[in-house]
C-alpha cells in the first residue's frame, strides 16, 4: 500500500513541521512503484540503510532486498546509500552489492545529500530519497529539493539513542501535522 501526501511547499506553508511532510508514504521499500517514480521523470535514488533496506542489526542485505535491487536498477534507477552510521557498517553492506556510499552523513546536513547527487551524477529534481525517519531523512531530503519517500522502520525496537529520541520528535510533529489535517489519522507512522 501507498499514499501520496500533497506538496505542503505549493500551499505556502513552510512550518518545520511541514516540512517533515513526505512526498509520498509506503510501508516497505517493496511497495514503492518504481514505473510512478519514472513518469514523475525520476532517475535516482538515494536511500537510508538501517530500519530502511535492512533491520539496524541485519549486517547484510537479505535475499529479497538483492532482488529488489536487481529490479530498481533494470528500471534504470542508479543508487547510493546515505547513512548517518559508521563507516564499518555502511561499507561492509553495501561494498557487496556494488553500491556507492556516503557514512557518517549526519542527516538532515545536506552535505551528504550533495555529495550523493555527485554521486549519481543527477540533479535533485530527478532524484528520490527513501528512508525511514522524518527528522533525518525527509527533512534533509526536502530541504534539497528531493521526492521524498518515508518507509515505516524495519525493527524499531533495535534503534539507537539518537533515533529514539528523533523519534520523539517526531511524534510531536505527527501530532501537529494531523490537527492541520495534513497526515491522515489512517496513515499514522508509529
Amino acid at each position: 500500500m501507498w499514499y501520496s501526501f500533497g506538496d505542503s511547499e505549493r500551499r505556502g506553508d513552510k512550518g518545520m513541521f511541514e516540512r517533515m511532510l513526505p512526498h509520498m508514504r509506503v510501508n516497505t521499500i517493496y511497495d514503492i512503484d518504481l514505473q510512478a517514480l519514472q513518469k514523475k521523470g525520476l532517475r535516482g535514488i538515494i536511500t537510508d540503510l538501517d530500519n530502511t533496506l535492512v533491520g539496524a542489526k541485519v549486517p547484510l542485505a537479505t535475499p529479497q532486498l538483492v532482488k529488489w535491487l536487481d529490479v530498481v536498477r533494470d528500471h534504470g534507477f542508479r543508487v547510493v546509500i546515505v547513512s548517518n552510521n559508521n563507516l564499518t557498517r555502511v561499507s561492509r553492506f553495501a561494498e557487496p552489492l556494488h553500491i556507492r556510499y556516503v557514512h557518517a552523513a549526519r542527516k538532515p546536513a545536506g552535505k551528504a545529500f550533495l555529495k550523493a547527487l555527485k554521486e549519481l551524477a543527477l540533479p535533485a529534481e530527478e532524484t528520490a530519497v527513501i528512508g525511514d525517519q522524518l527528522m533525518t531523512d525527509v527533512l534533509g531530503g526536502r530541504r534539497m529539493g528531493l521526492f521524498t519517500i518515508l518507509v515505516n522502520p524495519i525493527a524499531p525496537g533495535d534503534e539507537g539513542f539518537t533515533t529514539r529520541f528523533n523519534r520523539m520528535i517526531e511524534r510531536v510533529a505527527l501530532s501537529r501535522l494531523r490537527k492541520k489535517g495534513l497526515w491522515p489519522e489512517e496513515e499514522r507512522h508509529s
